[in-house]
């Protein structure tokens, strides 16, 4: 298992987001230039740079930060406890995490992002004889949507949901939407910051009272969060309010990286 971001990314992210420069961010870790440089590139740590007084100029936790330097990992989830639920992980110039999700008694299916590759998506409904009744987009960014194309081939019929401006009215998430998938159901939340467009789904009412699943696209990941293109402060505040305010076991399943829950980010993240 490894995270979306190391040490340094997580630094830089914070940084920037924090307007510190860099000469500011390497006086108050202890560290040069140079050797700031290296962290924020590769995580690789020299000396014994103080943390904890970085973190507290760039708007981080110093102990969740010092606890991903050590090399803290989410524990691993039991992928038999959402026996209806897939990751599918495809390839490019970065790694990206697409959901399928279906019922196990009508094999009504969801596509939430299509990632980089069609490919995988088909085999699996095909070996699984599902219907792919919908597609879900968590944001538009490229990588998340490579592959939407194909899989409109594939299944002509599927119904699209985004949170984009763009998009036909029909099309467009509703807040009180409630999609059934057989017996399961699926709600959304808006998660903008990372992105303009940016949703989280809520995926419940799993089999033998599994917890919900939130499709969470690029706002948050296991130690971590996504870019605030959009804004960084506005991004921590939605994952606050329509991601921490969900259940603790809720499992978090993010465009990049590994599965997480919400009590492992809320205990761990730095960000908060």
């Amino acid at each position: 298992m490894t995270l979306e971001d190391h040490v340094g990314d997580i630094i830089r992210k914070a940084r920037t987001a924090a307007g510190v420069s860099k000469e500011a961010a390497a006086a108050a870790a202890g560290l040069s230039a140079a050797q700031l440089d290296e962290l924020e590139e590769n995580g690789k740590i020299s000396g014994k740079p103080d943390l904890a007084r970085l973190a507290s100029q760039i708007a981080l936790d110093g102990a969740k930060l010092e606890r991903i330097a050590r090399g803290w990992l989410p524990k691993e989830t039991d992928p038999g406890m959402w026996r209806e639920l897939r990751q599918i992980t495809t390839m490019q110039r970065l790694s990206v995490n697409c959901y399928l999700v279906w019922d196990e008694v009508t094999r009504e299916a969801a596509l939430f992002d299509t990632g980089w590759d069609a490919d995988p998506i088909i085999k699996l409904v095909e070996e699984n004889q599902l219907q792919l009744k919908h597609f879900f987009l968590t944001h538009s960014h490229e990588d998340h949507i490579a592959a939407l194309a194909p899989v409109r081939e594939r299944f002509p019929k599927v119904r699209l949901h985004s949170n984009s401006k763009n998009a036909p009215p029909d099309q467009r998430n509703r807040a009180n939407d409630f999609i059934h998938l057989g017996s399961l159901r699926i709600t959304n939340r808006d998660t903008p910051g990372h992105a303009e467009d940016g949703v989280t789904y809520i995926v419940g009412n799993f089999p033998e009272d599994a917890p919900n699943a939130a499709i969470v696209g690029d706002c948050i990941f296991a130690g971590s969060i996504g870019r605030g293109f959009v804004s960084t402060d506005l991004l921590k505040q939605k994952i606050r309010e329509q991601i921490f305010s969900l259940p603790p076991g809720t499992l978090i399943c993010p465009g990049h990286g590994p599965l997480t829950t919400v009590k492992e980010e809320m205990e761990n993240n730095p960000f908060f």
